[in-house]
């Protein structure tokens, strides 16, 4: 089995510094998490990529929530404290590279 390479070329492919884990967090919480969580990170290790998993919204009643609200929110705080992001290669989350 080949295992993906790095590719010094994209920002995204890097490990990530930090995993925040979304799963079972209200969108309330969820959103007030995320923006301390990203804020943190930034302050810590600017330009680091992080991870944050929030599944891919098939325990929703309804449609998904969570991967959402974070896109959303990764479009406003975008470029202040967000460079770039990419939805995880399994679609249960995203990349997101810290300003």
């Amino acid at each position: 089995m080949l295992h993906p390479r790095f590719d010094p070329r994209d920002p995204l492919d890097a490990p990530a510094v930090a995993t925040l884990d979304l799963h079972g967090f209200a969108a309330a919480n969820a959103e007030a998490a995320l923006k301390n969580f990203l804020t943190t990170w930034k302050a810590r290790s600017p330009g680091a990529v992080v991870h944050v998993i929030t599944g891919k919204g098939r325990g929703s009643k309804t449609a998904p929530v969570l991967k959402p609200m974070v896109r959303r929110l990764l479009k406003e705080l975008k470029p202040k404290t967000v460079q770039d992001w990419s939805l995880s290669d399994d679609e249960g989350g995203y990349q997101i590279k810290l300003s």
